[in-house]
């Protein structure tokens, strides 16, 4: 049954652009290469010098290194070590913020964002980062991260989104998928739909997918 009881808000885009970046990249892409902008899901509970946050950094350094913009969510963890190892590697990076997050929590876009894209609610956050990007990395991650893969995943099903590559990294993530939707819950998800996840064990294996 559909209620309408409101007339809808209309979510406004705030953009507002920071520290601009005046590097210059190490590395220049192959002219024949396609540059995307990447968007990079994953947790925000990993610390700097952990695996988790030095694996987030390599990634987002072999992204810059083959000249690709990053998208992240913009705060801490997975988002800040990513967004550093792009921004050290002269690669552009956009945090995608927003102001509910900020109201929930003491955080604000880390140092290594040059282009910050900020929106009023976490859903119109959620939709820029998934609709604005070429591609899409997730690694480890919480139910936020699940949510982000789940919503992207849901939308190259139906056909919202154009094709584009959603690369999951490491072993947890297939797992998950293995044992929910793919055993478990497999005549719920039929091959079809499957074939829009790709899996890769770590990130070096995940950009090489990524320009083959």
């Amino acid at each position: 049954m559909l209620f309408a009881v409101s007339k809808p808000t209309v979510q406004t885009e705030i953009v507002v652009s920071i520290r601009p970046s005046n590097k210059l990249r190490t590395t220049q892409p192959p002219e024949e290469m396609k540059i995307m902008k990447v968007t990079v899901f994953g947790g925000s509970a990993p610390k700097p010098n952990t695996p988790a946050y030095n694996e987030a950094y390599t990634l987002g350094k072999l992204l810059a290194e083959q000249g690709h913009s990053v998208m992240t969510g913009g705060y801490i963890g997975t988002m800040e070590a990513v967004s550093r190892g792009a921004s050290e590697a002269g690669g552009h990076v956009i945090g995608v913020t927003c102001e509910e997050i900020e109201s929930w929590r003491d955080v604000h876009p880390n140092q290594w964002v040059a282009e910050e894209w900020r929106y009023p609610t976490l859903k119109a956050r959620l939709n820029a980062l998934i609709e604005k990007c070429d591609a899409a990395f997730a690694l480890p991650g919480g139910p936020g991260t699940l949510t982000e893969i789940m919503l992207m995943w849901n939308q190259l099903i139906i056909q919202a989104l154009p094709p584009r590559p959603l690369i999951l990294i490491g072993a947890g993530w297939q797992t998950v998928l293995d044992q929910a939707f793919f055993s478990e819950l497999g005549a719920y998800v039929p091959e079809r739909q499957r074939a829009y996840l790709q899996f890769a064990s770590d990130v070096e294996t995940a950009v090489k997918m990524l320009e083959s």
